[in-house]
């Protein structure tokens, strides 16, 4: 292949696909958009301020609540400005090689989210399977090591089918299926072997989000089969009470993404509202619902929130 040919691929330009028919509505539609994008900076960082500043928060549970809530807030930067920008008539094409830095952001913050999921699983299972050794098995130390784990695990693996994305052939039109960049939107259009990113793509995926998702089954079958162990009913319902939020989260974060690979995998011929609106599920449920549920579900969370109002509310 010619340095030209290489310089042209490397310089192709793509379509984002905002939302189809309503091309003349983009202003009024942009204003829910930029509404939930609010909420989901807001949220976030409502959740990192109250378990900052908050010292009876500083427990791993809370920390790893922080972990989660911090990728969600980078998933929504790392989107909004192609999604705000179609509607607000700013932005149509992206280049190559911004597409490809959203591809891995996107798809790296959605392992790392995985990640994070599990391992607050895994602490659910110490406190409620091991509550005596709690403290001593999540000290501050090992959470910094499993924070610096997640972080390596969920960017150091992607690079390899992302780097290669820069030298693929892309022959069909470039017409992307959303308002940002996924890697399976980049390679149906390539025209140059792809086995590689496919079959590394799908280990990927097994190796994180599946893998993920097998392992907090088998510890919420365990936390189960420990709860059902203990003799008062009033301590096995405050047992599984304290689960409820991460379970929420799970299928907050799971159902999205299955919904989309299934639309990705087998619904070619469905209709692109399809395409996009299940997209934008997967982008900004997540990080919209995550805070809410917290704030609702999780005591301390909604105690230390509703005191935050209440003292802005005396103040002004």
């Amino acid at each position: 292949m010619s340095a030209i040919s290489i310089l042209n691929f490397n310089n192709s330009r793509f379509t984002l696909t905002g939302f189809p028919g309503l091309e003349v509505d983009y202003l009024w539609l942009s204003i829910p958009f930029a509404s939930i994008y609010a909420m989901v900076f807001l949220g976030n960082c409502m959740v990192l301020h109250v378990i900052r500043t908050e010292p009876s928060l500083h427990q791993p549970m809370f920390y790893f609540l922080a972990m989660l809530a911090l990728t969600d807030l980078c998933v929504g930067l790392s989107t909004v400005h192609t999604v705000l920008g179609i509607l607000w008539g700013v932005i149509e094409e992206i280049s190559l090689d911004s597409c490809i830095a959203q591809s891995y952001f996107i798809h790296g913050l959605s392992f790392m989210e995985s990640s994070v999921l599990l391992t607050m699983a895994f602490d659910r299972y110490i406190a409620i399977c091991n509550p005596l050794r709690y403290s001593s098995i999540l000290t501050n130390d090992k959470i910094m090591k499993i924070g610096v784990a997640i972080l390596c695990r969920s960017s150091m693996l992607i690079p390899p089918v992302i780097i290669r994305l820069k030298f693929l052939n892309y022959c069909h039109p470039h017409i992307l299926s959303h308002s940002f960049c996924l890697h399976q939107d980049l390679i149906r259009m390539a025209c140059s072997d792809i086995r590689f990113n496919s079959i590394y793509g799908l280990a990927l995926v097994i190796s994180n989000l599946l893998l993920d998702a097998v392992l907090i089954i088998i510890s919420y079958i365990m936390i189960l089969y420990a709860v059902l162990a203990i003799a008062s009913r009033e301590e096995r319902i405050k047992s599984l009470q304290t689960c409820v939020s991460h379970i929420c989260a799970v299928l907050v974060f799971y159902i999205p993404i299955i919904g989309l690979t299934m639309v990705h995998r087998f619904g070619r011929h469905l209709s692109p509202w399809v395409h996009v609106l299940m997209g934008n599920v997967y982008i900004l449920f997540p990080p919209l619902m995550n805070p809410i549920i917290y704030s609702i579900k999780t005591q301390q969370i909604r105690r230390r929130v509703q005191r935050l109002f209440y003292l802005k509310k005396c103040k002004s």
